[in-house]
């Protein structure tokens, strides 16, 4: 099979052994495949993975040991659990020492003609979301689980750090919890996205007295220090970024404001799909670049970009 691998350097294959799914995971044809900022942080050495990236998708099961499961369009989860530890019996799969994460830990991802995957792991996709809709589930998956960790509502003033793919996720979910969502970004044509829904948008970020949840995705190592200064005393600040580069952080105003720090990754599939197949959520808009598998290493470039958003990877054939 055809797939873009990562082993110290990029490299395209046209001859890639088929992967092999255990009696418990499903063979998964894969239809499109999204970048994510995560897949350009492990190029830079995030991570230490090697073999083939990607991990958000859409695709039509193959085969499984559940022949309901054969020809059913589904988004999956990322984290694969050994089921078995003390994470896993309290119900903290994603915090399993012993999984393998799909295109980041000791599993081959998305960016293939096929990927395995646990059944347990899958989702189907609805029919009224379209493959291109279907490839977010996974990281607008990841904006709702904000909510499942911080209660949030209409009383709350909320910034957004950050106008990528994520940021722009999350100012969306948030503002459908109900929240007033302030987005702060650098682009003013990304953030043109949310001013459509109603949604608060600045390029210079004003706290005044504080935000009472700050939601850091800048994905950069100096995000860190201007969402503490955006937070009020007592407030709650989110951690949703992952970079390869390290930053110097000072702590102690964490300590002075006795601010509530929260890191956030993988999130729950129901409600992403949900969201999209009523259409509650713009995912369409953040489509930046289409490329065929042939040209991966393309389309792992513009997503490299400055002002990139979502480059989509199309395994058909040209």
């Amino acid at each position: 099979m055809r797939a873009i691998i990562f082993d110290r350097q990029l490299k395209f294959v046209r001859n890639c052994p088929r992967p092999r799914r255990k009696c418990d995971e499903a063979l998964v044809r894969v239809l499109k495949a999204g970048v994510c900022n995560t897949d350009l942080e492990i190029i830079k050495g995030y991570m230490g993975f090697r073999g083939i990236l990607g991990h958000e998708f859409v695709g039509v099961v193959e085969r499984a040991a559940r022949r309901d499961w054969v020809g059913q369009r589904v988004a999956g989860e990322i984290n694969c659990a050994c089921g078995s530890c003390g994470c896993c019996a309290r119900g903290l799969r994603t915090h399993c020492p012993r999984r393998s994460v799909l295109g980041i830990l000791n599993r081959h991802g998305a960016f293939a003609d096929f990927l395995t995957l646990p059944l347990a792991n899958l989702h189907r996709v609805p029919d009224s979301v379209g493959d291109d809709e279907a490839v977010f589930v996974e990281p607008l998956a990841a904006a709702f689980q904000i909510l499942e960790q911080v209660k949030i509502g209409p009383s709350h003033n909320v910034a957004v750090l950050g106008d990528g793919k994520l940021g722009l996720l999350a100012a969306q979910v948030l503002h459908l919890a109900g929240a007033k969502v302030t987005a702060v970004g650098r682009h003013s044509e990304k953030l043109a996205i949310l001013e459509r829904r109603g949604i608060r948008v600045c390029l210079r970020a004003d706290g005044g007295q504080g935000y009472d949840v700050v939601v850091d995705c800048t994905g950069l190592p100096g995000g860190f220090d201007l969402a503490t200064r955006l937070t009020r005393p007592r407030g709650t600040l989110v951690l949703k970024s992952t970079a390869a580069a390290h930053a110097q952080l000072n702590l102690a105003p964490l300590v002075i404001n006795e601010v509530t720090l929260i890191g956030s990754r993988c999130g729950p599939f129901p409600p992403a799909l949900a969201a999209l197949a009523r259409k509650r959520v713009d995912v369409l808009s953040l489509i930046s670049a289409r490329y065929p598998l042939e040209r991966g290493l393309q389309a792992l470039k513009a997503a490299a970009r400055h002002g990139a958003l979502k480059v989509l990877i199309e395994m058909a054939s040209p």
